[in-house]
């Protein structure tokens, strides 16, 4: 009978170690094999930032330097980077006067370009149905010259401004 019970336990050990090797032997398989396959998605098509003038904080006046402040609109469902903010030449004049200040000589005002310290800004996504904002504030971007005629007095500028990666 202890022959009996010393094989039982032999085979049963035996038992346990092959299935031990076996599991140990399927999970390295598992771990470490190789394999191929191909994915698809479907990315939306980027659609474009608005931007719309803001509320200056100060007004821009002869030798004095203002803010520009736009209002940037993403109706993207991801964040869309602005790398910086300069001046628009491409289709002429960069900037702009509103009609009853036609006469004001725009060649005295200047833009610095912006780019938020080196980080530019990032827009928010679209949250739902609401389009996400931003409000970017150029601190003294804008100067006016003490050049400027008093027909600029209590005019509207308008900047023509490009996006920068």
């Amino acid at each position: 009978m202890r022959r009996t019970t010393l094989l039982r336990r032999r085979a049963g050990l035996a038992i346990a170690i092959a299935i031990a090797a076996g599991l140990a032997a399927g999970a390295i398989a598992y771990w470490s094999g190789n394999g191929s396959g191909t994915a698809t998605t479907v990315l939306t098509d980027a659609q474009a930032l608005s931007f719309e003038p803001g509320a200056p904080t100060a007004q821009l006046y002869p030798g004095n330097d203002a803010s520009v402040v736009i209002v940037a609109t993403n109706p993207n469902a991801f964040f869309v980077h602005i790398g910086s903010l300069s001046l628009d030449t491409d289709d002429g004049e960069p900037f702009a006067v509103d009609a009853p200040h036609a006469s004001c000589d725009i060649s005295v005002l200047s833009f610095v370009s912006q780019d938020n310290g080196g980080a530019g800004w990032n827009v928010p996504p679209r949250a739902g149905a609401t389009d996400g904002t931003l409000a970017i504030d150029m601190a003294s971007a804008m100067t006016m010259s003490t050049a400027a005629a008093s027909a600029c007095q209590g005019a509207t500028f308008t900047v023509h401004l490009e996006v920068g990666p």
